[in-house]
């Protein structure tokens, strides 16, 4: 019985390079599951407590990438880029609705952002590596976040933030910015309410 040959399915050319690009962000992605301590040896001049949380000296600090694109949710805000937000401090969290931890911090999440609204806090999520938008949907609905994600599957967002600074290297990943657009802090693990507090509450006490 002569057996017919499998066909591979055709990959467009823009999936390929998707897919190429997505490969490139797999193994910072994988990190954020894992216990892996972060080295503080990345040519930065920052303050590293425990190996995953890393807090900035003003002068030291370097600009965040203006990353931005398509919200998750179809609520007709379009589009949002983190320069919407200049002049606040801005807490930037890369997630994706697979990722275990993503779904233990984010209730937290959702509760510092309704706090600290009136202080001049605004949060920015990163989605990534959903390469559906329907289950990052669900997520924001089921933990009823309160503030817009970026819609970046392909993690194209992520590759903005240059070699050697405090980029968003695993998931979750939190940054915070400061009111000049710097990064002032990072943390490559889930956060507690209090831990992200902790993590917020310098930079918004800077004149």
């Amino acid at each position: 019985m002569t057996m017919s040959p499998v066909r591979r399915p055709r990959i467009r050319s823009g999936a390929r390079a998707a897919v190429a690009l997505l490969a490139g962000t797999l193994a910072l992605a994988l990190s954020g599951c894992s216990d892996q301590q972060v080295s503080s040896a990345e040519g930065t001049n920052f303050v590293s407590g425990n190996g995953q949380v890393s807090v900035v000296p003003a002068g030291d600090r370097v600009a965040a990438p203006d990353v931005g694109g398509e919200t998750v949710q179809d609520d007709g805000k379009g589009e949002v880029k983190l320069s919407d937000y200049a002049g606040d401090v801005v807490v930037l969290n890369v997630w994706g609705s697979w990722c275990g931890p993503c779904r233990v911090e984010a209730p937290h999440f959702a509760e510092v952002a309704e706090d600290m609204a009136d202080e001049g806090v605004r949060f920015l999520g990163i989605n990534t590596r959903d390469l559906d938008v329907v289950p990052a949907r669900r997520f924001e609905e089921r933990f009823d976040v309160p503030y817009p994600s970026i819609y970046d599957p392909s993690g194209r967002q992520i590759l903005k933030f240059p070699r050697g600074t405090l980029s968003p290297k695993a998931i979750p990943s939190t940054l915070v910015v400061d009111r000049d657009g710097k990064i002032a802090a990072r943390a490559l693990k889930p956060l507690g309410a209090e831990e992200l507090r902790e993590l917020i509450e310098p930079v918004l006490a800077e004149k």
